[in-house]
């Protein structure tokens, strides 16, 4: 989602194909033998394989609101806090998004965790309304999405959170129209097809 987030907002047109990881196409280990996505071939034939770098390879090809400068803080800055994000909320997620997959976890541990990254996400937005500044950037849109998948695990309890800030920033994204165009959902990719324009 993040990868296509930035795609879409650097206006870079790319071939689309969408695939079904239960049933990993050749051309996508041929591409990236790790077979995760997701990945983009560049054209001189250079492989990205991780939604970051595919966000911050696009921002250099078109930054037109500056994710890249934001009105706060540095490019290091949020890229450390993408990094605790990472290694340290979205592993809590998965864990409480899909406890059957983590029977050896603590589910208790898991939400504690999470719950601590976005109270302290929440007192980072109080200021501004976005994580570094007064605008969007590449930590916004590199985080929101996985924000937004906690949110959709109990929505009520998600609601119940006194979270203000926290809301409102993952509402302003659903409630824009290039979270609309990143939602949109594409049948499975055949290796007979060519593939979905997506710009």
């Amino acid at each position: 989602m993040r990868a296509r987030l930035a795609l879409a907002y650097a206006r870079i047109a790319c071939q689309l194909r969408e695939v079904v990881l239960k049933d990993k196409p050749q051309a996508l280990l041929d591409a990236s033998p790790k077979g995760t996505v997701p990945v983009l071939v560049l054209a001189d034939g250079t492989v990205l394989e991780e939604s970051l770098e595919i966000m911050l390879w696009a921002l250099r090809q078109n930054d037109p609101d500056q994710w890249l400068s934001p009105t706060a803080g540095s490019l290091d800055e949020m890229q450390a806090l993408i990094a605790r994000h990472d290694s340290e909320f979205k592993p809590a997620l998965d864990r409480c998004k899909y406890p059957s997959r983590y029977p050896q976890a603590d589910a208790a541990a898991a939400a504690a965790t999470a719950n601590e990254f976005l109270g302290a996400l929440n007192q980072q937005l109080a200021a501004t309304g976005y994580l570094f500044g007064r605008d969007p950037s590449l930590a916004d849109m590199a985080i929101r999405p996985f924000v937004r998948q906690f949110a959709g695990i109990d929505e009520a309890a998600w609601q119940n959170h006194a979270w203000p800030h926290l809301q409102a920033w993952l509402l302003r994204l659903t409630d824009s129209a290039l979270f609309e165009q990143v939602m949109e959902k594409y049948p499975a990719w055949h290796p007979d097809e060519a593939g979905v324009l997506f710009r």
